[in-house]
């Protein structure tokens, strides 16, 4: 797929044309491990990936122009310099509304498959904790190990909403299925806790102690 870039040089003397109402610019990035360790290639591959990048080619990618993900960006490019190899980032401005509206597409795509990936995988866990409280087995271990299952999958859906820089249409039914998975988990808590009660019943209510005589004798002042 070919866009007609328009490239901007970014500099923080001069003030850029805008891309358009509401629309972002792109860092075009470019990075080559050659000649870097072996272990570099996969780095750069990793970072890039989580921060949601849109790949054009090999080692040719694109993301948003947002402060945060450039600082991300300037520091993994100095880093791949670092190690021997070659990158460079240039800020570029799509102006074509329709060559933009495909790249915005194609960003959501991505975060969409990822979105429905988590969407599949949730009813896992609830499939789970059904068959646990069915068979009677809602303990206290069971309820940490559901807490850790949960705990990965808003650790994964995080991760996913921070690179979602468009909003992707698959992002509210990940919420829910997440949603839906902590509800179950604190019902299936309620019920560890409500058996752990039936597992152990208060004790028999016991007389009041009373003291002795030699005890009372010995408290009274009058003697």
């Amino acid at each position: 797929m070919f866009f007609a870039f328009h490239i901007g040089c970014y500099d923080r003397y001069m003030t850029e044309g805008m891309a358009g109402p509401g629309r972002d610019r792109f860092l075009l990035v470019s990075a080559s491990t050659a000649g870097a360790p072996a272990a570099a290639r996969v780095r750069v591959w990793r970072k890039l990936r989580s921060l949601g990048a849109l790949y054009l080619q090999q080692s040719v990618c694109l993301l948003p122009a947002r402060e945060p993900v450039r600082r991300q960006v300037q520091r993994l490019l100095a880093s791949v310099r670092a190690d021997g190899g070659t990158a460079r980032s240039l800020t570029v401005t799509v102006d074509d509304a329709a060559d933009y509206a495909g790249l915005v597409a194609d960003f959501n795509a991505e975060r969409d498959a990822e979105y429905a990936e988590v969407v599949e995988r949730a009813p896992q866990l609830l499939a789970e904790l059904e068959i646990e409280t069915a068979r009677g087995r809602a303990t206290y271990a069971e309820v940490e190990e559901s807490e850790a299952d949960l705990e990965r999958f808003e650790k994964w859906l995080a991760k996913i909403a921070a690179r979602d820089y468009f909003a992707a249409g698959g992002g509210p039914a990940a919420r829910q299925a997440v949603d839906r998975c902590r509800a179950a988990l604190a019902a299936f808590e309620d019920a560890a806790i409500a058996q752990a009660g039936d597992d152990h019943p208060p004790a028999a209510a016991q007389p009041p102690h009373l003291p002795g005589p030699a005890r009372l004798r010995t408290a009274d002042p009058a003697r």
